[in-house]
């Protein structure tokens, strides 16, 4: 059973959402908030594995409070639902711990493959919100270089990360062992000074600003 909590202003939104969880096979619901404040209290009790997260909240907006929850939930994955699709909702949501961002119209079957996704270790994205971060490897601000602290493999994980591929199947396509996997996502954590793979994918994106500084070998 997949755990989720929801933290959604609109009543009537947040109850289509409850509705869905709770009617859906392998989910249940552990708590929904109509602001952040509220959530910041009880939610942590509650430890859900995914928080699905609404970014325009009265108060504290819902990126501050995947900034504010995440050093205390570490094992919990926050995928923003909103409706915005511009880039600066995106990154910062990304830098403040997030793992997936969706857009509200998302249906409900693709809402639910997402909240599994992301619980089996993908970042899921609306197809459009994923293209802006593919692109975003294209703009190379002035200036700025890749950190040449990543060596080529931690590259090559961190690259296959980006473009969505489970730890499944990093370990099974570079044919190397998951705990393998593990420790060099741990370097390139502690060597981007990140806590999360979307924190890392948005700082990598800035820091390159260049998809052809990523490896291309492997087709997906």
């Amino acid at each position: 059973m997949i755990a989720v909590s929801i933290i959604e202003d609109d009543a009537q939104a947040r109850r289509i959402l409850a509705g869905w969880l709770s009617r859906a096979s392998g989910f249940r619901l552990v708590g929904d908030w109509g602001d952040a404040e509220s959530a910041l209290e009880s939610l942590p009790e509650k430890k859900p594995n995914v928080v699905l997260m609404d970014i325009n909240l009265p108060g504290i907006s819902g990126v501050e409070a995947v900034a504010k929850l995440k050093p205390s939930l570490p094992d919990t994955q926050f995928v923003m639902l909103t409706v915005y699709e511009d880039s600066d909702h995106i990154y910062a949501a990304l830098a403040a711990g997030a793992s997936g961002y969706l857009l509200k119209q998302t249906p409900r079957e693709a809402l639910l493959s997402a909240l599994q996704d992301v619980h089996r270790g993908g970042s899921p994205m609306t197809s459009n919100i994923a293209r802006k971060v593919v692109q975003s490897f294209r703009q190379k601000p002035a200036g700025v270089s890749a950190d040449g602290d990543l060596s080529p493999r931690e590259q090559e994980v961190l690259g296959m990360l980006s473009r969505g591929y489970l730890y499944k199947e990093i370990t099974d396509l570079l044919n190397i062992a998951g705990p393998t996997v593990n420790t060099y996502l741990r370097r390139v954590y502690e060597k981007l000074l990140v806590r999360s793979r979307g924190q890392a994918v948005a700082k990598y994106a800035h820091l390159s600003g260049d998809a052809s500084s990523l490896p291309h070998s492997v087709p997906r």
